[in-house]
C-alpha cells in the first residue's frame, strides 16, 4: 500500500518524498512484510554489536547456521520468516511485544516499533 507523495524541486532537481516504506516505493510485493523483517534484522544486528559477538556465536545462540547469519546481515533474509527472526531476537535476550488495536482505515497494517 503506497501513499501519495509530494514532489519538490531542490537545486533544479525534482525530489519525491518517500512513503516511509522503501519496499512499497520500489513496488515490491509484500512490502509491509519486508519492512517488518528488515526492522527485525536491524535489531538483530544492533544486538550482535552490543553483545560484541561473532556471527558464529550469534548463530549458535539463535539456532541458525552461520551462513544464514551472514546472509541476513548482508540483507538476504528472504529465507527467514518473521516468526524465526522474532525467535532469534528472543534468543539474543530481547523481549517482543505485539499490540493489536482497531485500524483507522478499512484495512489494517503492520508497524514495527523499537525502543
Amino acid at each position: 500500500m503506497t501513499k501519495k507523495t509530494a514532489v519538490r524541486t531542490i537545486n533544479g532537481v525534482d525530489v519525491e518524498m518517500g512513503s516511509g516504506n522503501v519496499f512499497a516505493d520500489l513496488g515490491l510485493p509484500d512490502a509491509d512484510k519486508l519492512k517488518i523483517k528488515s526492522g527485525l534484522v536491524i535489531e538483530i544486528t544492533k544486538a550482535m554489536r552490543t553483545m560484541d559477538i561473532t556471527q558464529k556465536a550469534a548463530a549458535e545462540r539463535m539456532g541458525i547456521s552461520q551462513p544464514k547469519v551472514s546472509a541476513m546481515l548482508r540483507g538476504d533474509f528472504t529465507n527467514l520468516s518473521e516468526r524465526k527472526l522474532m525467535d532469534c531476537l528472543n534468543r539474543l535476550g530481547y523481549d517482543i511485544e505485539i499490540k493489536v488495536r482497531p485500524a483507522t482505515e478499512p484495512v489494517g497494517h503492520l508497524v514495527l516499533a523499537t525502543a
